[in-house]
């Protein structure tokens, strides 16, 4: 299964797995499940490290590229069409980087690992 990582689940995965649910704890376990990592998580843990809003994942930011290596996650890009997606998807959610995980997992078929139910308003398969 191909499975995108909201940026939560990323750090709690990562650095603080005893905040990961069962079920979430399970996915991220099953190596035959391909693990996904946006951009737009890279964008926001940097963003909100810098701003002293998590300042929890600083070690994450510095060696981001080497956690998701040892993770064994891949990278996903953030392309136009991802841009396009994310900026036309209604709902009252405003956040950019929650909008831009959504767009990328309902246009791959991505089953979103999160606990954040304000993505269901996009129809987003979520699991947590």
């Amino acid at each position: 299964m191909r499975v995108l990582l909201d940026t939560h689940a990323l750090i709690w995965a990562t650095m603080s797995s005893r905040l990961v649910s069962g079920a979430a704890a399970r996915i991220l376990q099953d190596e035959r499940n391909e693990m996904l990592v946006s951009a737009a998580s890279a964008w926001e843990i940097a963003t909100k490290v810098r701003l002293g809003k998590l300042p929890e994942a600083e070690r994450l930011e510095r060696a981001f590229f080497e956690v998701i290596e040892i993770a064994g996650y891949t990278l996903l890009p953030i392309s136009v069409a991802d841009g396009l997606r994310a900026g036309r998807l209604t709902g009252e959610h405003r956040d950019p980087f929650d909008r831009m995980i959504a767009a990328q997992a309902i246009a791959e078929d991505l089953l979103d690992l999160s606990s954040d139910t304000k993505l269901d308003l996009f129809g987003v398969r979520r699991l947590w």
